[in-house]
């Protein structure tokens, strides 16, 4: 395993449209073993490949009780609604406004092909919807209300 140097927003390769996975191989258990630990390094509780610079449909998703991995998912259900801050590791020190559903589903296949869902609230739907936006070149920055001051995400994490 290595870490591997996540992009900053300012990297054109985050704002394209991944492929489909179509090898289930020893070079996507490398991305995502590599991915894995990148992500437990950055101290973020997602990351997608396009942010390590790998334009594929895949992505790690932290629910705190363990690290998802999901290729080539799809979002299958939302539903509620949520209003916090959002960060991102390619756009650092910023915190935005955004909108999420409350509860989210995805299906997606692991990393030998096979098809399974999962589902979380708030935090957990949240990432599930910010990192497949990743997949579609969206970054949180496009879909924000508008970025929050320091005074603002102070009040929140009271």
């Amino acid at each position: 395993m290595a870490l591997r140097k996540i992009l900053s927003d300012k990297n054109p390769a985050l704002h394209k449209v991944c492929k489909p996975v179509e090898s289930f191989d020893s070079k996507l258990w490398r991305l995502l073993d590599d991915m894995r630990e990148t992500l437990l390094d950055s101290g973020g509780v997602g990351l997608a490949a396009p942010q390590v610079g790998i334009l594929r449909r895949v992505v790690l998703v932290d629910t705190g009780e363990e690290i998802l991995e999901l290729v080539n998912p799809t979002l299958l259900e939302t539903d509620g609604e949520q209003e916090g801050p959002e960060g991102c590791l390619s756009v650092q020190g910023k915190y935005g406004l955004v909108k999420r559903p409350y509860y989210a589903k995805v299906r997606a296949q692991d990393r030998t092909g096979n098809w399974f869902e999962a589902e979380g609230e708030e935090l957990t739907a949240r990432c599930f919807c910010h990192e497949l936006d990743h997949l579609d070149g969206i970054l949180y920055t496009q879909v924000m209300e508008r970025l929050l001051t320091d005074e603002e995400l102070d009040a929140w994490a009271e």
